[in-house]
């Protein structure tokens, strides 16, 4: 028995967080997702659990992705920011349930060092990651989040 997809116009948003880390010279962290052979470069971002509220959501996100507590939150988006996944990958993720993610984004300054951040995570999501200009985060990411991170730099340019 094959379940029937609801029409991707249809489908809600996911609550989700995304963090920008930033480092003292003002660059944002990166990574690149494990699960893709073409670059596709993206800041840590997840899922808002149903106990938790999207402050918290993000504080563990960045432990779960990164592997580092090492950040202090200074800023937050006024507003949630969706975006649509292409059609052929909103049916593949969430068992087809969304259509994409809302987000609310979270700032933080990077405490720590270098060596504090570890991808070998219990759950490993991505496998290489760097530090990139601000200016820099729509030249790395993937087409359909351009738009997105166009208005996350737009929200937190100031901290620059």
């Amino acid at each position: 028995m094959t379940s029937r997809l609801v029409p991707f116009s249809e489908r809600p948003y996911r609550a989700c967080v995304g963090i920008m880390l930033l480092n003292p010279d003002g660059q944002v962290l990166v990574a690149q997702r494990i699960d893709q052979r073409a670059e596709a470069w993206q800041m840590p971002q997840g899922g808002v659990e149903d106990d938790e509220t999207p402050r918290e959501a993000a504080l563990r996100e960045l432990e779960e992705e990164i592997g580092t507590n090492k950040a202090e939150i200074i800023a937050e988006s006024e507003d949630w920011i969706p975006y649509d996944l292409p059609r052929d990958l909103a049916d593949k993720v969430w068992h087809g349930r969304f259509r994409g993610q809302t987000q609310k984004w979270f700032a933080m300054r990077f405490l720590g060092d270098d060596g504090d951040i570890d991808l070998a995570t219990a759950e490993p999501e991505f496998d290489a990651w760097k530090w990139t200009p601000m200016t820099s985060l729509a030249d790395v990411v993937v087409a359909f989040k351009r738009e997105n991170y166009a208005r996350v730099v737009a929200a937190f340019r100031h901290l620059v």
